[in-house]
């Protein structure tokens, strides 16, 4: 333990060192493609899927930077709608793709959407199997040959983090599909909607996101950039929708479990098909356009190393464990918490290394959405303070630098 206590403060000295020095802690995964996402560490993608370019404004404000998916495109008046409003795509390559191969609008391409899923028959006559991995793979090549400049998402379906999900026919609880799969893109990415979910065994079960998350980490072995799904609507359930709360603590739990991106589901089925339901409630974009917004603040943050084992935490709840990530950034820790479960739990921090009496401040965003009202600062003591966390509640810690300029001897900073 003493040990492991020692490396983890060596480390934090080193992030820390090289931040005062001014030197870039951390950088873009995008670096590899000159006409993929933006290169710059303070950019994080926060995307919506399939919509029309003639809401991209809409969008924009809202905090969103790209759109994944265009609906029998990418046609010329599709670019056209989002290069004017200043949004980014990625898209399939088709013909009219290929014909922008120097249009900074196109940022990635992809695949056909959840191929591991049971794919449509011809003429209604039911469903056939997935999409094998070879295909994805060979695609991928194929997409790659004529465009490397850009990365390529695959986006998969909730088989990833629920094996038991039937929509995978003759492939369902097979799992051992997924690492072959991620083998045809650069950017993995899946879906799962918990909170609208129609089944007992995943509806209300958020950590289903963090689990899918964790997997696709694993699958592909640290070599490719993981995104993921957020529920924001009803989609298709008559009653399940999430509150601005649990798509928060969606999101966090993704990002604290590895995701380099969002991709917000916005359509809706019941009571009523709308294709940009988000746009259409007012409470909810309001928290959306707050989180993002946070994100965007943050995202210089989210793009520095993780600082591993400088922070351990326990749960007063067994049954409520408490997920946590560490991050270092311009000579302050950042400490990214979230409650797993639906439930109440008083949590204990201990900062490894972290001397005598300092102040954490708990991040917050004034908003009307009453998801991001935090703005408070807790006293630790040696490196340990506790913190109260309600049912799928979320709280973000900042630990700065000593005035005085003396290095600590932890994670302080």
């Amino acid at each position: 333990m003493q040990r492991s206590i020692i490396l983890a403060a060596c480390l934090i000295l080193i992030v820390y060192a090289l931040s005062a020095s001014g030197k870039p802690v951390g950088a873009s995964p995008y670096v590899k493609w000159k006409n993929g996402p933006s290169h710059d560490a303070g950019f994080f993608p926060i995307a919506v899927w399939l919509q029309n370019p003639n809401k991209a404004r809409m969008y924009r404000e809202a905090g969103f930077n790209t759109y994944v998916g265009l609906w029998k495109g990418p046609t010329e008046k599709q670019l056209a709608e989002l290069k004017k409003a200043g949004m980014k795509v990625i898209c399939h390559q088709n013909e009219v793709g290929l014909k922008h191969i120097d249009d900074p609008t196109i940022i990635g391409w992809m695949h056909g959407d959840e191929p591991d899923n049971a794919q449509p028959l011809a003429k209604g006559k039911g469903y056939g199997p997935p999409i094998p991995p070879k295909s994805i793979i060979d695609d991928y090549r194929n997409i790659r040959s004529a465009d490397p400049t850009r990365p390529v998402l695959l986006n998969l379906g909730q088989g990833v983090a629920w094996d038991g999900w039937h929509g995978r026919g003759v492939r369902t609880n097979h799992p051992e599909d997924y690492p072959e799969y991620v083998k045809g893109c650069d950017i993995a990415s899946f879906d799962i909607y918990p909170v609208a979910h129609p089944k007992p065994q995943v509806s209300g079960k958020l950590w289903y996101v963090a689990t899918g998350v964790e997997r696709l980490l694993t699958w592909t072995k640290g070599d490719k950039i993981v995104w993921n799904c957020i529920e924001c609507t009803r989609i298709k359930s008559p009653t399940g929708k999430a509150t601005p709360q649990q798509v928060r603590c969606e999101v966090w739990m993704s990002i604290i479990h590895g995701s380099m991106g969002l991709i917000y589901f916005v359509h809706e089925w019941e009571p009523r098909f709308n294709e940009s339901a988000l746009l259409s409630d007012p409470q909810m974009l309001s928290a959306v356009t707050a989180i993002n917004r946070q994100i965007i603040r943050l995202a210089p943050v989210l793009n520095s190393p993780t600082v591993e084992d400088a922070v351990s935490v326990s749960s007063e709840n067994e049954d409520v464990p408490v997920a946590v990530m560490t991050r270092r950034h311009e000579a302050a820790t950042y400490l990214f918490a979230v409650g797993m479960r639906n439930g109440w739990t008083n949590a204990t921090f201990t900062v490894h290394g972290l001397a005598g009496e300092r102040n954490v401040e708990v991040l917050g965003e004034p908003s009307p959405s009453e998801v991001l009202g935090e703005n408070r600062t807790i006293l630790s003591k040696n490196g340990v303070f506790k913190d109260t966390f309600k049912p799928w509640d979320v709280h973000i810690y900042r630990i700065r630098r000593l005035r005085s300029g003396a290095i600590p001897s932890g994670a302080g900073g």
